[in-house]
């Protein structure tokens, strides 16, 4: 069959990747995709907020499969929009999405369903919200109850900074209108970890547990970003607590959205903070993490397009997913200023050459998220340019590994963080 990945970042060139290795596929389609998936995949010029265009598309190629990458497009209606056209698709639909779309309609959900997450409120007016940040005192956490690129969130160490991340997203509206309605939320303290699962409307089958880095500075400081590394396992949460886990965070959602009739096929994702009183949800995401997607998908050893066919079906078994033993770990190269303004159109070196190129080494892959091919070369076209990712025995191992690579990699003013997956390995230590 043919398969499209929509979606323009790293985790969709992990997925065109990791596509092209079903013997199912015939061709894999990215749309609008990146310099990246230029290589594993045929391009083409759709936004990914184009639902007709990628319907329309998605028809004119005669796609058996259509992947969803991104958050957007999803709680668009791509999904549903798909569904009407007989186009088997690989996320959930416009209600379910939600979950992510909306962290009030999140947050209701989970009290609704009893899964354990930080008390909450809900405000559609500056005041109401300040009035109750007063009351509560700090710290708290402020959400924009919107899509906001993963940015949409301050913790507050204070009641000021609190009442300046209201008056930033309800009256500036830095972010637009995700910042009209806000969610106020206590803050919780501990480690935290992403839990993922594939999900078939009422079945789901787990991913293994990774962390995500998203402070943009080691030692987890200064502003958050889209994700500066991430690694998989993460220790805080190991594999003999993923079932309770699972019970605890998963299957409520599961159950919920099905009696509401929306049933949720697609992969689920619970951002966890591990308290001293047990796991606790910050948040879920409605699709793989960026660059959490990127290590899972390195250690994934069962056919990928079975799998996700398999939750568009209703028909997913967890002996589906089978995981390679090894640890995987991805190191983001970014662009020198992001999260804030950065440049674009900067060379990249050190992705080609065969015996000293950073894809040369053992383990290693470098899968691309802001670039654009131009001729022969490639060139930085966003904030988060590379998601460098390595296998390893360990996480020591994997870490060593794709640090060499990233020595071999190089654009004018490339950042990265050489920290990532320092927590896991001092906790595996312990």
């Amino acid at each position: 069959m043919n398969v499209l990945v929509v979606g323009a970042g790293g985790r969709e060139h992990a997925l065109c990747w990791k596509l092209n290795d079903s013997q199912r596929v015939d061709r894999v389609l990215a749309a609008p995709g990146n310099g990246g998936t230029a290589r594993e995949a045929v391009n083409w010029a759709v936004p990914d907020d184009d639902v007709a265009g990628l319907v329309a598309l998605a028809k004119a190629e005669n796609v058996g499969l259509v992947v969803v990458g991104p958050e957007a497009p999803l709680v668009l209606g791509l999904a549903d929009a798909l569904a009407r056209e007989g186009i088997p698709c690989f996320g959930p639909c416009a209600y379910a999405a939600q979950l992510e779309g909306s962290k009030a309609f999140a947050k209701n959900v989970m009290r609704a369903s009893g899964v354990p997450t930080a008390d909450f409120a809900v405000f559609d007016e500056p005041e109401a919200a300040r009035a109750y940040i007063r009351k509560k005192g700090a710290p708290l956490v402020v959400k924009a109850d919107g899509l906001a690129a993963g940015k949409g969130v301050v913790v507050a160490a204070s009641v000021d900074e609190a009442l300046a991340a209201v008056d930033d997203m309800m009256v500036a509206r830095s972010f637009g209108a995700a910042g009209a309605r806000v969610v106020v939320e206590e803050a919780l303290a501990g480690e935290e970890a992403s839990f993922l699962a594939f999900c078939d409307g009422e079945n789901f089958a787990l991913l293994p547990s990774a962390q995500d880095h998203k402070a943009v500075f080691e030692g987890d400081t200064g502003p958050n970003t889209g994700g500066m590394g991430a690694y998989s396992p993460a220790p805080v949460l190991p594999e003999d607590r993923y079932a309770e886990t699972a019970e605890l965070v998963i299957r409520p959602i599961l159950k919920h959205l099905k009696a509401a009739g929306h049933p949720f096929k697609g992969v689920l994702y619970a951002g966890l903070m591990f308290t001293a009183k047990g796991p606790m949800v910050l948040e879920y995401n409605v699709r793989f993490g960026d660059p959490e997607c990127q290590p899972l998908l390195m250690r994934l050893d069962s056919d990928l397009v079975e799998i996700l066919l398999a939750c568009a079906e209703g028909r997913l078994t967890p002996e589906l997913v089978q995981v390679k033993p090894e640890t995987a770990i991805c190191v983001v190269l970014a662009a020198p200023g992001y999260p804030g303004a950065y440049p674009k159109g900067m060379e990249i070196s050190g992705l080609e050459a065969l015996e000293t190129g950073a894809d040369a080494l053992p383990g290693v892959k470098v899968f691309q998220a802001g670039t654009r091919a131009d001729g022969g070369r490639t060139l930085s076209s966003g904030g988060r340019v590379l998601g460098v990712t390595a296998l390893g025995a360990t996480l020591a191992e994997a870490k060593a590994r794709a640090y060499e690579a990233v020595a071999r990699v190089h654009f004018d003013g490339c950042y990265f963080r050489r920290d990532i997956g320092d927590k896991g390995i001092a906790r595996g230590k312990t």
